[in-house]
């Protein structure tokens, strides 16, 4: 055990923590104190394996040093620029990098703070894009069930998962959702893209009929839903989905702010499914977690109808005072150096095979009634203690901590994101460890 890094506090009181059981958390702190490329360390010097990229965001791993000596120079040389009227170098050579790895025709990037800002400005780039076109009546925006597009009133209003919605009133008007993909009778414990389902997306048609397509702006969805514990796309589904919108005039965004940079073994889901949207949305990979930062990608015919009208007048009336941040543009820049140099945008595909074998062969453990794998994702779903929802999970992630291992957990599905640095040792410690908790929660 390696010597105490930085004294816990003694005083937890102010801190109302996000997503957190804060009672529980303050009778039984779990705190960090470093990290660096596979690995956090306590408080008490203890290792713990990451199990999660942090917060399904640092893919390249912790303490990476391009990326810290980007900050660190940045920090002496421009620490902030407005964004109104104002730019600065390293914005725009980020936006260059970044559509330079985007599908083609995606040829601009709005710079956001976080996926759920990244989430409404995509929703307000598509509702201003057909008002712009002569068609202000596509006010209609379309959710999925058990979607996941962060905590803002737009992100939670075409999301689909309850706790995240039921406290906040009736949201935005003109919302509508489609079916989830899960079909545990059909596809319980695939390996990879589930065969059975993919003709649930027909269920827009059904939703376009009800409204009408030309009042519907968006259909934004996740290319694979994280948040609400990995429900992968069936076969043919996302393409199913880009072909109505096509036919219909409606915008396709996809969320992939768990998804993108690397985390299926190519840039983004986008390609990993051969589907483009016309937005995207982004944000975690983008920094490596390390300073917060978004960005929604854009196809070039839409960027392009808002540049209309005298040049001295502001094309869209939306950004953030830390859009393209110089900081986190560096941060950014030396991410994204991280990721070419070391290969990690595409290491997931040659990791893919190894962890869908480990992850599989945890099905004999008990309570374990579904597990779903793609690229470096993963989840293992328990049955529910009998009257207790999500307390079998939370028992998991506690005892996975205890015992030296990060894992995330929807409810009582596990989820698993590691770092794209990820060797076939860890994946054997992190599933020994996850066999140990599954024996231990029964």
């Amino acid at each position: 055990m390696s010597d105490r890094l930085e004294p816990a506090p003694n005083d937890l009181r102010a801190f109302w923590m996000p997503f957190t059981a804060n009672r529980q958390f303050k009778k039984q702190p779990r705190m960090f104190a470093a990290a660096k490329d596979m690995h956090y360390t306590t408080t008490e010097g203890r290792k713990v394996l990451d199990g999660t990229s942090g917060l399904w965001c640092c893919n390249a791993g912790h303490g990476r040093p391009l990326i810290t000596e980007a900050i660190q120079k940045q920090a002496a040389e421009l620490d902030y620029a407005p964004a109104f009227q104002i730019g600065h170098p390293k914005a725009f050579e980020l936006a260059n990098r970044l559509v330079d790895l985007a599908p083609d025709g995606m040829d601009h990037v709005f710079f956001t703070n976080s996926g759920s800002e990244s989430v409404d400005t995509a929703l307000k780039i598509a509702l201003t894009y057909h008002r712009v076109n002569g068609q202000g009546e596509r006010t209609r925006l379309i959710g999925r069930e058990r979607g996941y597009h962060g905590v803002n009133f737009g992100g939670i209003s075409v999301g689909g998962i309850s706790g995240n919605r039921k406290m906040f009133g009736s949201m935005l008007n003109g919302v509508d959702h489609m079916p989830h993909t899960h079909f545990p009778e059909q596809n319980a414990f695939t390996r990879g893209v589930p065969e059975h389902g993919g003709d649930i997306a027909d269920e827009l048609e059904k939703i376009c009929a009800l409204h009408d397509p030309s009042t519907i702006a968006a259909v934004i969805v996740e290319p694979v839903a994280g948040s609400t514990g990995v429900l992968i796309p069936p076969t043919g589904y996302l393409q199913r989905l880009r072909k109505i919108c096509d036919k219909h005039g409606i915008i396709l965004i996809f969320d992939e702010v768990i998804t993108g940079f690397g985390r299926l073994g190519e840039n983004f889901g986008a390609d990993y499914f051969g589907v483009t949207p016309d937005l995207m949305t982004t944000a975690k990979g983008l920094t490596n977690g390390v300073i917060p930062m978004g960005a929604v990608f854009v196809k070039k015919e839409i960027h392009d109808a808002f540049m209309n009208g005298p040049e001295h007048l502001i094309e869209f009336f939306h950004g953030y005072t830390y859009s393209g941040n110089p900081m986190a543009c560096a941060a950014a820049l030396g991410t994204l150096d991280t990721y070419a140099e070391e290969g990690l945008l595409t290491r997931a595909a040659d990791m893919a095979s190894y962890w869908e074998d480990a992850l599989h062969d945890l099905k004999d453990c008990p309570n374990v009634i579904d597990i779903r794998n793609v690229g470096l994702i993963g989840a293992i779903e328990l049955s529910p203690v009998e009257g207790e929802p999500a307390k079998r999970g939370f028992e998991a992630f506690v005892k996975a901590f205890d015992m030296g291992c990060l894992i995330r957990i929807t409810a009582d599905t596990i989820a698993l994101s590691p770092p794209l640095i990820i060797e076939k040792n860890h994946i054997d410690e992190l599933m020994g460890c996850l066999r140990k908790v599954l024996n231990e929660v029964a």
